[in-house]
């Protein structure tokens, strides 16, 4: 039996997904911090988790069986961090993002017996990660100070959320939801 881990998130789409890989690019360069290349843009809805490789299909029909009405817009503006390693662009405060997310937890906590351990006890903090356990402590506030100054702005439509799924290398993208009524 073989164990995999899995995390639930919403991708970013092009063009914003090759910029902000761009932005993870500087930091690998200027900081030393490669750890947020090895998945796509993303915002976590639910932190990762383990599961058997050969039932992999009941949670994906669990999770396609889990509907949301509407797409909706996400705005991203500017840098902020997680002191002392973990720098993102900020998702603008988003009432149907946060309901999103808050309805997927109970789905997976009743449906598929997941618990988002993290998001418990920190709450839900919606951004779009371009640095984090690698960067090392002394990096971590050079890096701020780059990009503390700096402004990035974008919106796009949520249509979906995604299953990733660690190939043990990198994240990649296992399988698309897209929202009922887009």
């Amino acid at each position: 039996m073989s164990i995999q881990k899995y995390f639930i998130a919403i991708v970013v789409p092009e063009p914003f997904q090759t910029q902000l890989m761009d932005l993870k690019k500087v930091v690998k360069d200027k900081f030393n911090s490669k750890g947020a290349l090895r998945s796509p843009a993303h915002i976590t809805l639910h932190m990762p988790f383990e599961w058997k490789e050969e039932k992999e299909d009941i949670l994906i029909n669990n999770l396609q069986q889990f509907t949301f009405s509407e797409g909706f817009t996400i705005d991203l503006q500017n840098f902020s961090c997680f002191e002392p390693r973990v720098l993102f662009v900020d998702v603008l405060k988003n009432e149907l993002l946060e309901k999103l997310q808050r309805e997927l937890m109970v789905y997976a906590q009743k449906n598929l017996r997941l618990l988002n351990q993290v998001n418990d006890m920190r709450g839900f903090h919606p951004h779009v990660t371009i640095a984090f356990r690698d960067l090392k402590k002394d990096k971590f506030y050079q890096a701020l100070d780059y990009f503390k100054n700096q402004t990035y702005t974008a919106s796009f439509q949520a249509k979906s959320f995604c299953l990733l799924k660690h190939t043990g290398k990198e994240w990649l993208v296992n399988k698309e939801f897209v929202f009922a009524n887009t």
